[in-house]
This record gives structure tokens, C-alpha cells and sequence, in this order.
């Protein structure tokens, strides 16, 4: 990442990182790390393990990555973006909506999900984020996700 960029606000996030601005924990946390991040767009990765508690029901048999928690990671990796500015530090966002959302590809243990989202709209606290989610290169899951910034989280 070019440091000296004008747009740049700050970068990378390792997990320790996350959970300073993240109000999510184990077992619903959807984001591992964050590769870079801007003013208005972030990128981050989710690594899909074997040990996931979704697996035990979703399916035993046949393990699926549930497309609901790929939304709930662009969610997520829309919340890192807008909470990880200053102003907004210890607020908490809440998932407020969610459109256009599509799945084409299957997410299975052993995967890394690379998460991509861009800030479109942002007024008065209401955000509107527009992300998409891929393996290897190849979409796995898109859509545009809504949520408002709240005043500061509960302790």
C-alpha cells in the first residue's frame, strides 16, 4: 500500500487489529484480516476452516459455507471500514438491510474468502456499502449492504 497517498486514512489490520474495532467475537466474527484500507473502500480475508461451528448442521455430510454469513462478512467488512475512523471508534454499526444480493459459488472448508467492499453513501450515520466476496479469483457472493452507526457500544 502506498503510504504516501492522499486517500489513504490507514492500512493492514491483523486480527488484533479487527477486535479493537470490531464489536463481533468468536463464533460470529466473519473477517480475519484487513489487507488495506481507504477512505471509502476495504479489503480484507475470512479463512474458512473445517472447525467453523456452521459445519455441523450445514452439512454434515457435504460442509457448504452458509451464503448468509459471506452477506454478514460484507457486512462486517463494511463496518471495519466507516467504525475504523476516528470519529466513530467504539460505536457500533448495525446491519440495517440488504440488496442485490447474489451467490455463485459454493464456499467450502480450506478456502479464503476475499472480501471487497466500497462505500457508496454515507449520511447522517446511515451507510450504504457495496461489496463483493470470491475464492481464487471467482465470485462466490455480491451484494449492496445498508447499516447506521450507533452511539457507543454497551460495555
Amino acid at each position: 500500500m502506498n503510504e504516501a497517498s492522499p486517500e489513504v486514512t490507514s492500512g493492514a489490520l491483523d486480527i488484533q487489529g479487527v477486535l479493537n474495532i470490531a464489536p463481533h467475537r468468536y463464533p460470529f466474527l466473519m473477517v480475519d484480516r484487513v489487507l488495506e484500507r481507504t477512505d471509502n473502500k476495504a479489503v480484507g480475508i475470512k479463512n474458512v476452516t473445517y472447525n467453523e461451528p456452521c459445519f455441523t448442521g450445514h452439512f454434515p455430510e457435504r460442509p457448504i459455507f452458509p451464503g448468509v454469513l459471506m452477506l454478514e462478512a460484507l457486512a462486517q467488512m463494511g463496518g471495519l471500514l466507516v467504525l475504523g475512523r476516528e470519529e466513530n471508534m467504539g460505536k457500533l454499526a448495525l446491519f440495517t438491510g440488504a440488496d442485490e444480493v447474489k451467490w455463485r459459488r459454493t464456499v467450502v472448508p480450506g478456502d479464503q474468502i476475499r472480501i471487497e467492499v466500497e462505500l457508496l453513501k454515507e449520511k447522517r450515520g446511515l451507510c450504504v456499502v457495496s461489496g463483493t466476496a470470491s475464492v481464487d479469483g471467482e465470485l462466490a457472493c455480491a451484494a449492496t449492504v445498508k447499516f447506521m452507526v450507533t452511539e457507543e457500544r454497551t460495555k
